[in-house]
């Protein structure tokens, strides 16, 4: 299974296309089946391609299975991550997460402030012969969370620190854990703590406005709710913070770019997206904002994101599991012809939803699912409507 100690790890971190599962999965899964013995991380490990397999992990962490992660994310995220927490810690995170995402997703403020970054963006791209549309709606999806969760504007400069705070965070994630001046794992270490310290910064103010506003009457916002919440210590107000920032950015901006490359290799779908977009704005005024009965009437809109995120991606005691999704949105056995971008694949959603785990499982499941896809959603309308694909 490898060479000693490191086994295959270089093998299985090997990057790959988006669209495939990898020349390591390829061979092990054509030679040994969906399901085969490893050596990664240092430890004996099941790698999992399998759809039921897959399922049944994620339906019985804490029981029968624990999660874990290298240790550079453990040094990186922090303890109180929800990403690693267990058990009651976790529930008790989970549960402040869900508040937030229930009450943000429907709330007007947040979709004017996720259609309004829409179309500043993309005004802003008129007089571009270039756009580097990855990093673009980077900026796009980070500016509507730090908005809503942190009240910072679009013009705020703390923005963009924030963003390269971020940038550098996440590249730490698969690092090796080398305390080194320079590595990836250290410059992300210092970029949590500068995340950290503006959090709490921004805790501690808040917390000096409510003593100097003497019960003054002003609208609640997340950080005021999470300030209030007296079950939670500083740590782990922050890393909720943190938390939901890393869900609602990374994710929904690679999801975002993906639905956008899909789209032009595929004109007629295009055309058919554009046509459901055209219809909802055909009923509404001039310069009138989408609202939440708009967003679920996009029905081939949401066909299409969950397309997208389908073509991103008995054990011994003591074993690491890896369940690989990836594999099992791009089985042949389970999808039609699967390399193929298809949304038409979605009408049957019950169906999809029993093949697809875009959003994990069981207590792992994403709380925010529903809210990335409502800014990809909103910034598709005016994306389609506005600009030619060529």
């Amino acid at each position: 299974m490898g060479w000693p100690f490191i086994g295959e790890t270089i093998s299985f971190f090997k990057p790959h296309r988006s669209d495939s599962i990898g020349t390591f999965l390829q061979q092990r899964v054509s030679r040994y089946g969906k399901v085969f013995k490893s050596n990664i991380c240092g430890g004996k490990a099941v790698v999992s391609c399998d759809q039921e397999l897959n399922m049944f992990i994620l339906q019985n962490e804490g029981k029968l299975f624990t999660s874990d992660y290298p240790k550079a994310m453990h040094d990186i995220l922090g303890k109180y991550s929800l990403l690693l927490a267990t058990g009651e810690i976790h529930r008790k995170l989970k549960n402040v997460i869900i508040s937030f995402i229930n009450l943000t997703k429907s709330k007007p403020d947040f979709l004017h402030c996720a259609e309004n970054l829409s179309i500043s963006i993309l005004k802003s791209w008129k007089n571009c012969r270039e756009v580097e549309f990855h990093k673009e709606v980077k900026i796009f999806t980070l500016s509507v969370m730090v908005n809503q969760l942190l009240s910072i504007k679009p013009e705020d400069p703390a923005r963009l620190y924030v963003l390269q705070d971020f940038l550098s965070y996440m590249k730490g994630f698969i690092s090796l854990p080398i305390p080194l001046p320079g590595t990836g794992y250290t410059n992300a270490i210092k970029a949590r703590k500068r995340l950290s310290a503006r959090v709490m910064g921004m805790i501690k103010e808040r917390e000096r406005e409510e003593e100097d506003m003497n019960n003054a009457i002003r609208e609640e916002d997340f950080l005021d709710s999470i300030i209030s919440n007296e079950d939670l210590n500083y740590e782990e107000k922050v890393s909720i913070v943190l938390d939901i920032l890393l869900g609602g950015f990374e994710t929904s901006a690679t999801t975002l770019s993906l639905v956008v490359y899909f789209l032009a290799k595929s004109p007629n779908l295009l055309h058919k997206l554009k046509e459901e977009h055209a219809a909802i704005r055909a009923k509404k005024g001039d310069g009138e904002l989408l609202n939440w009965e708009d967003y679920q009437k996009m029905e081939f809109t949401q066909c299409v994101i969950s397309e997208a995120l389908r073509c991103e991606y008995v054990i011994p005691k003591g074993w690491k599991v890896f369940p690989i999704f990836t594999a099992v949105h791009l089985d042949p056995s389970l999808h039609e012809n699967p390399f193929e971008f298809n949304p038409m694949r979605w009408t049957d959603k019950a169906k999809m939803n029993k093949k697809t785990t875009a959003f994990g499982g069981g207590v792992r499941v994403c709380p925010g699912g529903e809210l990335g896809k409502l800014q990809i959603a909103f910034f598709l309308h005016h994306l389609v409507l506005s600009y030619r694909f060529v």
